[in-house]
């Protein structure tokens, strides 16, 4: 079995916690120090907005602040929703971070997948897959660029010097979240690093079609990552590590309940539902999509993954739902010393 690069997702979700947001923030930010110090490859932040799903909705905040407690971990977002930024605006912001992160950053991007987000902005849903493609190629143009023009169907530039440039070069690496096949062959085509969701057989099938069209992408000037000899594939698990599978049932399966509250919290508003998650935690698990257990239950569910995915990274969450700090640190601390050493690797992506 080949091993594998470990990562971490966090959304950042609001939690049982009745303390103020800052209490939140600064127990996120001593997890991501832990994270450096266990040697987890990247952290990669959602942006999400007027949902208790996520409590960052300016994820370049959160991470400048991470920059500073951090010097090897990798740090970027899954994703930027591009539809809620002036791209010229954000190209300069992730210069900024790349530099403040001593070249440490990661691109994630895409449209948003909850029309009831893009509403509070007055972001029109149907237009939001355009202004995506428009902002992206203004962001590859600006990192790229010493000057700026672009005349696109949502955003126009006329020769704006480009006073700031990434550090990297030409650019950090661009990320795309993937639901299905289809986004799995678009991102391919652009040669970008994926991450997924969903359960094993899910993943499976995504993770194949995007290795079945990655060729497409060589020579392509579509490809927004052609400096990357071997772009990443990925995928998200919910974990929680405790001293016996019966604790870890007891203890995921209410963190659940209140995850799948957060979830659905914007949707239930609007009397509808998002569909990408099951409402009882015994079936996200038994497809997959999550590891719970014992020590040695995990690292069963761990090596599975392995050997069956076709994936080359691992994204846990570790912190969500209503676990409590403590409960985090314990279930991370258990993966970390008892279980990643059998699996992990931790090679440059490009």
């Amino acid at each position: 079995m080949e091993r594998i690069n470990v990562g971490v997702f966090d959304h950042i979700e609001r939690t049982s916690s009745e303390g103020p947001p800052r209490q939140l923030f600064e127990e996120r930010l001593r997890l991501v120090e832990a994270y450096e110090q266990a040697g987890i490859w990247g952290y990669h932040v959602a942006q999400h907005h007027a949902t208790p799903l996520g409590m960052a909705p300016s994820p370049n905040l959160f991470l400048a602040a991470a920059a500073q407690r951090t010097r090897n971990l990798r740090l970027g977002t899954l994703v930027y929703l591009l539809p809620f930024y002036n791209p010229l605006r954000l190209v300069e912001e992730i210069c900024m971070l790349d530099h403040m992160t001593g070249g440490r950053l990661e691109i994630g991007v895409g449209r948003g997948v909850s029309p009831f987000e893009h509403a509070q902005y007055r972001i029109p849903f149907y237009d939001a897959r355009d202004i995506y493609e428009d902002a992206l190629a203004v962001l590859v143009k600006g990192l790229t660029s010493e000057r700026l023009t672009h005349h696109g169907s949502h955003f126009r530039y006329d020769n704006v010097p480009m006073e700031l440039r990434p550090l990297q070069q030409p650019h950090p690496g661009f990320w795309y979240g993937v639901l299905s096949s289809d986004n799995a062959i678009y991102a391919a085509r652009r040669g970008m690093n994926i991450v997924s969701i969903g359960g094993l057989n899910s993943v499976k099938q995504v993770v194949a079609a995007y290795r079945e069209h990655h060729h497409e992408s060589a020579g392509s000037p579509q490809n927004v990552n052609p400096h990357l000899s071997r772009p990443v594939a990925g995928a998200i698990r919910h974990i929680y590590v405790a001293d016996t599978d019966r604790e870890a049932e007891q203890v995921a399966s209410e963190a659940y309940r209140a995850f799948y509250a957060n979830i659905q919290k914007l949707w239930r508003d609007y009397n509808t539902a998002v569909l990408a998650f099951p409402p009882e935690y015994d079936l996200f698990h038994r497809v997959g999509a999550s590891f719970s257990g014992s020590v040695a239950s995990v690292r069963e569910q761990v090596a599975q993954f392995c050997e069956e995915s076709g994936c080359d990274y691992l994204v846990l969450a570790f912190a969500w739902g209503n676990l409590t700090a403590a409960q985090t640190r314990r279930s991370f601390d258990l993966f970390a010393s008892r279980i990643m050493p059998d699996f992990a690797r931790r090679p440059a992506v490009a």
